[in-house]
């Protein structure tokens, strides 16, 4: 599991413009519940920085024209992924986001695609909560914004990525492993419970398989057998 790790932003990038909850709702049809979510939960959200050739000179591409950093500071414990999603869905840049609390903060963004319309948001990762003040890194080296936003996501997931294989396809096979997690404990749950001995061979059968793909799966390299 990658160690949590907070980044050291650039000076030069640094924003600082808050940013009104209210021009979310504007933005699209965010449901009355969630709206909710952000009265409730968010206290304030600051574009804290603006990763861009201009400010860091780095080149951007179609897809990462620019990477925008959000502070969300939190009025209770933590902020849902459905109320992070319809923030990244109205900004059409990369967004990583870090949410803070009282005297703690962490770090978490989930691959996003630029699109003609909505941006396509993927699965949410995230540092364990750090204390405010803890230590943080340089931004990992990069050659142009796509390969710093790859490096900045491969960092938050919770396994490392193999060699040669991209945080979206990286975060397709964590995905996988965590439907197989659930898919396992639903089958030992219907094991313990089934009373008759040729349903519990085969359920064990099935346990067993799963449970070799699951190891294969999360295995941070693939295996060689044909």
């Amino acid at each position: 599991m990658n160690e949590p790790a907070l980044y050291r932003w650039p000076a030069s990038a640094a924003f600082g413009r808050p940013v009104p909850k209210t021009k979310f709702y504007e933005h699209g049809n965010v449901r009355a519940a969630l709206r909710e979510k952000f009265v409730d939960d968010i206290q304030r959200i600051t574009w804290a920085y603006k990763l861009a050739d201009t400010t860091i000179h780095l080149g951007g591409s179609d897809a990462v024209p620019e990477i925008q950093v959000f502070t969300i500071e939190t009025k209770r414990q933590d902020v849902a992924d459905d109320v992070l999603a319809a923030i990244d869905k109205s900004v059409h840049f990369p967004l990583i986001f870090e949410i803070t609390g009282p005297d703690r903060v962490r770090m978490v963004a989930a691959q996003k695609t630029l699109g003609t319309t909505s941006p396509r948001v993927g699965t949410y990762f995230s540092t364990e909560w750090l204390p405010a003040d803890a230590p943080r890194c340089s931004l990992p080296t990069a050659i142009d914004l796509s390969s710093l936003y790859e490096a900045i996501l491969a960092s938050l997931l919770p396994l490392p990525t193999r060699v040669g294989e991209t945080v979206s396809d990286a975060t397709d096979r964590m995905n996988a492993a965590r439907k197989l997690q659930r898919e396992i404990a639903a089958l030992e749950k219907k094991l313990r419970t089934e009373p008759q001995l040729n349903r519990k061979i085969d359920l064990r059968k099935q346990l067993k398989d799963r449970a070799a793909t699951l190891v294969e799966l999360t295995n941070p390299a693939p295996s060689t057998k044909g």
